[in-house]
């Protein structure tokens, strides 16, 4: 008996019967994702806005609204980093709950960032970094001293705000020095060698009484507009807060400082000597090279950058056609006057030609070009003899000032002329200040990402920036150019002796030598410089690096694209970025190129 068939037109309505479960089915497939996606966008962003409140709560002077008074310091205590260690662990386990594959590509971008960030808050904590506040470059008592800038005033709110921070020093003083003792009891201090007089900024204000205080100074320029009795009230308030509060306060620091800190710190000098000091180096590496590189992959780049550099600055010497060696030539450099300023004006009017000078060029390089000025000053007094030859200090961007390039007057025979159109391209523009500038103009990036500096990235831009000045003409004489080799050199040579201190052993003369030895950079600046990388450890790794980074980028970018590369917009592509890690500029480059090319 043959099978009985199914009609042809009896198969045809099954399927159609059939067909919207299968249609509902694939929907749901498609779906599912789709609302992952969806939920998993809305999570984040309901994270990263909780933990923002959180933070700008704990870091009053993060807040970005302008209308909000800081009248806080930020508590220190032992108890106040155990519950911000707290709040980060939890919001880690939360966003491990959240897959940045479903969020959108910027999205994806943020949560990379974001995760890098409060992973760096928990390292923080873990290796109790947090119990050295202080390096031969920066401190917290330095800090607080620039809070009497005269822009931060402008009404009454203003000067009440800094009297409240003023009234809370003692306090915070107090959880600082705890937090140090807690060091020294542990063995987590800065090494002994860096210490001699890193004092000096403290005593600067230990004075007779409040009219001598740096802290006072906002109060003897006070707005025409504010009543004199308003004016006589918040002055009484300022004065008492000064003489029985402030001034105390750093007696206190002082006395602590030169007493026991000084005599308990740590002979060693390497960050791996710390306790569990390979976790801390590593973590440090991971905080300021945005990547898991290992101290030795890190030490075999600065070899081979550091013999590469060399090449070209013999190559200069050898136009100049000076006869004597390589070292008789640093030495020249170190020593003829017409490579140094008489005056401090000298040197700052060099450094603002200089500045102008790129101002004018910039548009060969950038078509879009930031809002924000900046100005050109010099180094403060109180910090300048252990301070770097420059610094860029910059602008919230509703500030009523621009940035400010700082010069270092301070000692002028160490400040050398032939390195200032380098320090200017770093600091100032292309440099820092462009960079920065435009990343606070990134107003749909979460305030997280766009108030975020990774070293890395900023760092690595600014010494680019130095390079840039040769296709900007800026370099005038051979003797520039090689100060440009020379900080380049500077930056290659730090790789080598910040691995060599922390991870291999190098003493300080070691460091100080290797340096000396490879760059024209004054001796007195040689001191100052191995100083803050043994007190700073990783830090003086995110410059080299990133700019290696930046250069096998835009080579690539040059060799994919040919005649088609268009270094204006590979320039603002990278800047428009705002301040990313090392892995995700690779990446998002790599992508506009592919763009590039489709397009």
């Amino acid at each position: 008996m043959k099978p009985t068939r199914t009609p042809r037109i009896r198969r045809a309505l099954d399927l159609r019967a059939i067909a919207p479960a299968l249609v509902a089915s694939l929907c749901t497939l498609v779906a599912a994702p789709a609302a992952n996606a969806a939920e998993d966008s809305a999570a984040f962003k309901a994270l990263y806005e909780r933990e923002w409140a959180f933070r700008i709560n704990e870091f009053p002077g993060m807040d970005e609204d302008p209308d909000r008074v800081n009248d806080r310091l930020v508590s220190v205590a032992e108890a106040d980093q155990r519950r911000r260690y707290d709040f980060w662990k939890g919001v880690r386990n939360d966003l491990d709950g959240i897959s940045c594959e479903r969020l959108e590509r910027e999205e994806c971008i943020n949560y990379r960032i974001f995760e890098r960030q409060v992973n760096g808050f928990i390292d923080d904590y873990e290796t109790r970094a947090y119990l050295v506040p202080f390096n031969s470059d920066w401190a917290f008592w330095v800090g607080w001293s620039r809070m009497a800038d005269p822009s931060n005033f402008a009404d009454a709110d203003d000067y009440q705000g800094y009297i409240a921070r003023l009234e809370q020093l003692p306090t915070v003083m107090d959880q600082y020095i705890a937090l140090m003792r807690e060091g020294l009891r542990i063995g987590m201090t800065q090494p002994r060698a860096v210490l001699d007089g890193r004092d000096e900024p403290i005593r600067a204000q230990i004075v007779d009484g409040h009219e001598d205080s740096g802290f006072y100074a906002p109060f003897e320029r006070m707005p025409a507009t504010m009543d004199d009795e308003e004016k006589a009230r918040l002055r009484a308030q300022a004065q008492a807060a000064i003489d029985s509060g402030v001034i105390p306060a750093y007696r206190k620091l002082l006395a602590f400082f030169n007493d026991e800190y000084i005599p308990g710190a740590r002979d060693t000098l390497g960050a791996t000597e710390l306790p569990d000091g390979d976790a801390f180096y590593q973590a440090q590496i991971r905080q300021y090279v945005t990547l898991d590189w290992t101290p030795k992959q890190i030490h075999d780049i600065g070899l081979s950058e550091v013999a590469r550099i060399r090449a070209e600055m013999d190559a200069i010497i050898a136009q100049l056609e000076f006869q004597g060696t390589f070292a008789e030539f640093l030495d020249f450099l170190r020593t003829d006057p017409q490579f140094y300023a008489e005056t401090p004006r000298e040197l700052l009017a060099e450094a603002s030609y200089i500045a102008k000078k790129v101002d004018g060029r910039l548009p060969q390089l950038f078509s879009h070009l930031p809002r924000q000025p900046y100005g050109v000053a010099p180094v403060p007094d109180d910090i300048a003899p252990f301070f770097t030859a420059g610094r860029y200090v910059g602008a919230p961007a509703d500030a009523r000032r621009g940035g400010y390039y700082w010069v270092n007057t301070h000692k002028l025979e160490s400040r050398t002329l032939y390195t200032l159109p380098a320090l200017t391209l770093h600091e100032a523009a292309p440099g820092h200040h462009l960079q920065n500038a435009l990343a606070l103009e990134q107003a749909e990036q979460p305030p997280f990402r766009r108030n975020d500096y990774i070293s890395a990235y900023g760092e690595g831009w600014a010494l680019y920036a130095e390079k840039l000045g040769v296709e900007m003409d800026i370099y005038e004489t051979p003797y520039e150019h090689f100060g440009r080799l020379t900080y380049e050199m500077w930056r290659a040579c730090r790789l080598v002796i910040d691995t060599g201190v922390h991870a291999f052993g190098w003493t300080r003369q070691q460091a100080l030598d290797y340096l000396a030895d490879n760059t024209a950079l004054s001796l007195h600046e040689v001191t100052t410089e191995v100083d803050r990388y043994i007190s700073w450890p990783a830090q003086a790794l995110s410059y080299k690096l990133g700019e290696y980074t930046l250069w096998q980028l835009r080579r690539a970018a040059e060799a994919e694209l040919g005649e088609d590369f268009d270094l204006r917009a590979f320039h603002d592509f990278v800047l428009s970025l705002g301040s990313v890690p090392l892995d995700v500029l690779r990446e998002e480059v790599e992508r506009w190129v592919r763009e590039q090319v489709v397009g």
